[in-house]
């Protein structure tokens, strides 16, 4: 077995956020003076990257500071109480350390809120690197984060995995040629994806 760099995707692969992001989107759409968003939509669009996301929820062309300071505000406040870890997770990430394997983080959150809820759910130092949306030029699809991470820690594309649950994540590894491992216990459905953390955890104990 070879010692590889394992990157993860966090909401939806390692964190069970769909509350809190729905109702953060819809705490900054009610600031905005927009009506509520059902969150079966909003999770659903979220990982549409067909999609402009500022466009979509508030009918903006790009994100700005308030939009940025309205959907930390929500999150700060209710992360504790609101996200979750996956079953299983912090096994798998425990013992993919153990084995010598890097780990990282890739996700289109920003850099606050991603500190805040790793370390809430007490797995932030089980990571050698995070990368986040305020962090690079262009989030996923686009490759950046995942060339962020590779250049922090010094590792080979070619021996480094990306782990995600939506199409966002398989287009930003294949645009950054690093292997792409799909799971389904997140936002969406894939016939193909892996099912389980326990599947998960054999299929990387095997590389």
């Amino acid at each position: 077995m070879s010692q590889k760099l394992i990157i993860f995707d966090m909401d939806g692969t390692l964190v069970n956020s769909s509350l809190t992001i729905a109702n953060a989107i819809n705490y900054v759409r009610k600031n905005l003076g927009f009506e509520p968003m059902e969150q079966e939509s909003i999770l659903r669009m979220v990982n549409d990257h067909t999609l402009n996301p500022a466009k979509t929820f508030y009918h903006a062309e790009a994100f700005d500071a308030d939009h940025e300071r309205w959907f930390s505000e929500y999150y700060t406040k209710n992360h504790e109480n609101e996200l979750v870890l996956y079953n299983g997770i912090k096994e798998l990430l425990e013992s993919l350390k153990d084995r010598g394997h890097a780990l990282a983080v890739a996700t289109n959150a920003y850099r606050g809120s991603t500190i805040e809820s790793l370390t809430h759910l007490d797995v932030y130092d089980h990571f050698d690197a995070i990368a986040c949306y305020d962090d690079v030029e262009k989030g996923k699809p686009h490759p950046d984060m995942l060339h962020k991470i590779l250049n922090d820690l010094g590792h080979s594309n070619e021996k480094s995995i990306f782990i995600g649950d939506g199409p966002r994540d398989e287009m930003a590894s294949k645009n950054a040629d690093i292997p792409y491992i799909m799971v389904d216990w997140g936002f969406t459905d894939h016939n193909d994806a892996v099912r389980t953390v326990q599947d998960l955890k054999e299929m990387l104990h095997k590389l």
